[in-house]
């Protein structure tokens, strides 16, 4: 299977990189197209064998799979030209561009995936939302296997895409600012800047596993765990309650739909 990769900026490098990482799809049937040589330059520092070049229809004409990572406005400057049809498969990053939209630029009557990762692509650790129009089972399963390697992906309704970004994509930014607050408690507190950053992200990368390999768990009953009657934990808890932690994260998700 050939996968063209349409733009080298920060998510379709991070594409290129995670699927040359797996094993679903081999670095040389990998063709990453941009305008500018640098970023280029610096994936075949890292992957010798992806072929890149700065002509979009070169990359796109003999791939199975098209994947469209470049600004939102530019999708409709760089889509025309290509003719994408069956059987081919378009995937685009490009947030807020619906599948009516997409469809203008294409056969459209052609599979069409319209897929979110987060940032945490660049470490192969992307929570990665994907919808389809047109496509067959096979199709589906294909494009979850193929966002996987990079992290954990999830097939949602198109409708759903607003409220599950907001979860995803700006929802990694609060659990950083959560990280953030925590470190600079723990700094108030007498530990050294890089020494808290470790220890909290550690305990929430341990918080997320726990919820992620026990499909039986929940928060609360984790969180039980640890709350011992009279003991300090439960106290910080209240604590957070009685500062609003819960609305104020509530609010914020809600405020960035």
């Amino acid at each position: 299977m050939k996968v063209a990769i349409i733009g080298a900026g920060n998510m379709g490098g991070a594409i290129a990189r995670g699927l040359a990482h797996g094993h679903y799809i081999k670095a040389q049937d990998i063709i990453v197209s941009n305008p500018s040589s640098r970023k280029l330059e610096a994936l075949k520092a890292d992957f010798p064998d992806i072929r890149t070049t700065h002509n979009n229809k070169e990359a796109s004409e003999d791939a199975d799979i098209v994947i469209i990572a470049v600004k939102p406005w530019k999708v409709k400057e760089v889509l025309e030209p290509l003719r994408l049809r069956q059987p081919q498969i378009l995937v685009s990053v490009a947030a807020g561009l619906t599948f009516e939209d997409l469809a203008h630029f294409v056969d459209p009557e052609m599979p069409i995936f319209r897929v979110i990762p987060n940032t945490a692509i660049s470490e192969l650790a992307s929570m990665t939302l994907i919808a389809a129009r047109n496509a067959s089972d096979t199709q589906i399963k294909q494009m979850i296997e193929l966002f996987n390697e990079m992290g954990m992906s999830i097939l949602i309704e198109e409708k759903q895409f607003a409220a599950a970004t907001s979860l995803t994509s700006c929802g990694i930014a609060y659990v950083l600012k959560y990280v953030q607050a925590a470190m600079q408690a723990g700094v108030e507190l007498g530990i050294k800047p890089k020494d808290a950053m470790k220890m909290v992200a550690q305990t929430v990368e341990g918080a997320a596993q726990l919820l992620l390999k026990n499909e039986q768990t929940h928060p609360v009953l984790e969180i039980e765990k640890v709350t011992t009657p009279g003991g300090i934990t439960i106290k910080g808890i209240n604590q957070l309650e009685h500062d609003g932690f819960t609305s104020a994260v509530i609010n914020a998700i809600k405020a960035s739909m």
